[in-house]
């Protein structure tokens, strides 16, 4: 057993169709750009807004209640990988995986955001 693996490389693998995370904002765009969908185990900080947006509003996520129990889990699991909703929640990993595709590419949002950033406020009193 491996005490470390490089998450993106297993998301990415064509065996993976969820993912059990806390939702810190490194693992869900990770998982939003290999198009896997979550089951999210919120502790802290950020991660309970994350699990919010992804359960929520962007259909790509399943939330575990804190006081977690071996039956709930299976329960989601079985949900994710077995029922329609799990399928739901794929297609709609896969479609917000195209989208921060087009948002990260040259001419996507994501560079004209950081270029205009990078003009306004450190050119702009250079010049």
């Amino acid at each position: 057993m491996a005490s470390w693996c490089p998450q993106e490389e297993v998301l990415n693998h064509s065996a993976v169709a969820g993912f059990l995370t806390h939702s810190r904002w490194n693992s869900t765009v990770e998982s939003i750009s290999s198009g896997v969908a979550m089951v999210s185990w919120p502790f802290f900080a950020e991660q309970q807004t994350n699990c919010w947006f992804a359960c929520n509003e962007w259909g790509i996520g399943m939330e575990i209640d804190n006081n977690v129990k071996r039956e709930k889990v299976e329960k989601l699991v079985r949900e994710l990988m077995e029922r329609r909703k799990g399928e739901e929640m794929r297609e709609n990993a896969m479609e917000w995986k195209r989208k921060a595709e087009k948002a990260a590419c040259l001419d996507g949002p994501s560079l004209l955001n950081l270029d205009r950033l990078i003009n306004e406020v450190l050119l702009e009193g250079h010049e």
